[in-house]
């Protein structure tokens, strides 16, 4: 088994509009697991969360701040965020939740799978999963969501749309990033289908989900819409390449 003892984590937290949130959540991840660092990635939010970032990276060495132009979308502030860690030596990176919905408690377990694993998910709806505070209609969106996705791309995976997961920036490579073009929970289906196609190691951990206390979800009609239109795209395309290579053989 090779020996990960040396790696560099950056945990990375996307914010907009999470005054409240940031110092929570960064003082959670700090206490639970001290030896990684935090990059928050503040989409210039008119809250002042970025000034708020800023006082927190004054007094601790252990988190960094990005500060993003404009809100451009979940899948466009991780995606600076792998760079960022890149160019400054990471070789682990976390996508994480600003508003408290992934546990920091919970971050240490997923850590603990990297020996065996390029990409570790937190999942919802793995055997010892569990979502807090959710209305039925979210939860009865998020399994259908999952099911469905699992049944049209043929993606061994529970969880395809959490957003709490760790990648080893080598199997981020192997994943072809420089085409991704989802944002919202799509980024994750699309990130967990590359990483399937790949045939990267993907290890999936049970997390409790906690529904925010603070601010608002960021949730929305178009983030489902853009989500099942993709899915239906990439699924076609795997089916027509599936037909081509059938037809080849014979």
């Amino acid at each position: 088994m090779a020996d990960h003892s040396t790696d560099r984590v950056l945990v990375i937290i996307p914010t907009y509009n999470e005054r409240v949130n940031a110092p929570l959540i960064t003082q959670g991840v700090r206490e639970n697991a001290p030896h990684v660092d935090i990059l928050i990635a503040d989409d210039n939010s008119p809250d002042g969360t970025g000034a708020i970032a800023d006082d927190l990276a004054a007094t601790d060495p252990h988190i960094k701040v990005l500060h993003r132009a404009k809100k451009a979308g979940l899948g466009a502030a991780y995606l600076a965020g792998f760079e960022w860690a890149r160019e400054n030596g990471y070789n682990v990176v976390v996508e994480m939740d600003a508003d408290g919905s992934h546990r920091p408690q919970d971050l240490p377990r997923l850590l603990a799978k990297l020996p065996d694993a390029d990409v570790v998910l937190g999942s919802r709806w793995t055997k010892g999963g569990r979502v807090v505070n959710w209305p039925k209609s979210r939860e009865i969106l998020s399994r259908g969501g999952n099911l469905y996705t699992r049944l049209w791309l043929g993606l061994p995976i529970a969880d395809a749309t959490g957003g709490f997961r760790v990648y080893r920036l080598s199997a981020l490579d192997k994943m072809g990033l420089a085409d991704v073009e989802s944002q919202g929970y799509c980024f994750q289906v699309d990130l967990s289908w590359r990483a399937s196609q790949a045939g990267l190691r993907i290890v999936e951990v049970p997390i409790v989900f906690v529904e925010r206390e603070f601010g608002e979800s960021k949730m929305s009609q178009d983030i489902v819409k853009e989500a099942l239109k993709r899915v239906t795209v990439w699924g076609f395309q795997k089916r027509l390449k599936d037909i081509k290579g059938f037809l080849k053989r014979y």
